[in-house]
């Protein structure tokens, strides 16, 4: 729920929300990792099309004896049918980068009270691209 919440925002980040982003299931660095992608492509005047797609996913931790259970996953993420557009005229953005449509994922959740909602909840609060996959 929380990484297609951030699909949808990169479609079209002027009207994305972080109540909405929050309410997902985002937060933490992950959150703040997404507003800064959301703002920069708003500047810019950029948007994305096409769905990012998760192709597989592993469970590397689980830990539930603490106050904020926490899981660790590893996801293999192609990014093959996502274009960054140009708004003014909805052209592709030339690609600058070599590093290939799949990239390796290393994701941390924890289960906590959601500031948006006053209810627990599991909130991506990490996420790190580690390599391609």
């Amino acid at each position: 729920m929380a990484r297609a919440a951030v699909g949808d925002a990169v479609k079209r980040p002027r009207t994305a929300s972080r109540v909405a982003l929050a309410r997902a299931g985002n937060g933490g660095t992950w959150l703040r990792q997404v507003e800064a992608q959301l703002d920069f492509s708003v500047e810019n005047g950029w948007y994305q099309t096409g769905d990012a797609r998760i192709t597989m996913l592993d469970v590397r931790a689980v830990n539930l004896e603490v106050a904020q259970p926490e899981v660790k996953l590893t996801s293999c993420v192609d990014s093959s049918a996502v274009v960054d557009r140009y708004q003014s005229n909805s052209q592709p953005i030339p690609a600058v980068s070599d590093n290939g449509d799949r990239h390796r994922l290393e994701s941390r959740l924890v289960y906590a009270r959601s500031a948006e909602t006053a209810r627990k909840m599991w909130i991506l609060v990490d996420e790190k691209t580690t390599k391609t996959c």
